[in-house]
């Protein structure tokens, strides 16, 4: 179910999927239309970029094909709604002579990075969770903090969504349990002038929480962090701009003042009270 922002000029969504993607069937223009009928003004497409060898989709996407659709639909939906060309790239720093040159490429707004896989073990395969919760959680980000140290990316998707199904075998985290990684992370991220993605994926999850919580959001603006951006994670219609509205609550109630906006891989602060985008 989508929620209906009432036309308002401070909200986006920058994790939308499209068929494109390998667990998407939806076109490019239904994922536009949905955006429209929710009254969010600005969306970004950011398709799955895996390049893990093990990844049964490795080099699924067709940049090519991707970048024609996208230039239609942007002409298409001219003052209707602003399109960012963006990219969801797998563990950017396990393969960063590859990533390097994507984003030479092309003209991306902006690059999400990704961590799908600990070594060879995919975060989303239960064999990932087969050991204690600790040594399980901590592998996760023990990965991530390599990531944001090494990764080229714009944006830092979901967060800590090893909890996705991780929930599943040891119920609800707590993050204060994983401070110290976690706070390293944050504060790279803030150093490196990167965004934080609050993806709402997971509250349509038996979890039910965003991914990440509202204690993260705290450390990464105690942390220096200026940039947040949302993102539903849809892979289909009815999913785009799901939980948005409320995500943007919970970074005003954080102390930020506004969402990060990217073009050309340019980062600008938009204020939640600005009349217009």
């Amino acid at each position: 179910m989508n929620e209906n922002p009432g036309g308002n000029h401070a909200l986006h969504d920058y994790h939308i999927h499209s068929l494109f993607s390998c667990d998407s069937e939806a076109s490019m223009e239904q994922m536009c239309v949905a955006a429209i009928q929710a009254g969010i003004p600005e969306i970004g497409f950011s398709d799955h970029f895996d390049l893990h060898p093990d990844d049964p989709f490795q080099d699924y996407l067709d940049l090519e094909a991707w970048w024609e659709s996208f230039s239609v639909c942007k002409q298409k939906f001219s003052g209707e709604l602003i399109l960012r060309a963006g990219i969801e790239v797998g563990e950017p720093h396990r393969f960063a002579q590859r990533v390097n040159q994507l984003a030479l490429e092309y003209p991306w707004d902006f690059i999400l990075g990704s961590l799908h896989w600990v070594d060879d073990i995919s975060v989303f395969d239960r064999s990932f969770f087969r050991s204690n919760e600790r040594d399980s959680y901590l592998a996760y980000f023990l990965e991530l903090e390599r990531l944001v140290d090494e990764g080229e990316f714009d944006i830092l998707a979901h967060f800590d969504v090893v909890k996705r199904y991780g929930y599943e075998y040891y119920g609800t985290y707590q993050p204060e349990d994983y401070h110290e990684p976690i706070r390293r992370i944050l504060r790279r991220l803030a150093d490196r002038g990167q965004a934080l993605e609050i993806n709402t994926a997971t509250l349509r999850r038996s979890i039910q929480r965003p991914s990440p919580d509202a204690i993260l959001l705290q450390w990464f603006r105690e942390e220096g962090g200026r940039s947040i951006t949302l993102g539903s994670d849809a892979h289909s219609p009815q999913e785009v701009g799901f939980g948005l509205s409320s995500m943007r609550m919970m970074v005003q109630s954080a102390g930020f003042t506004g969402l990060a906006q990217y073009e050309n891989r340019q980062c600008t602060i938009v204020d939640f009270d600005k009349p217009g985008r």
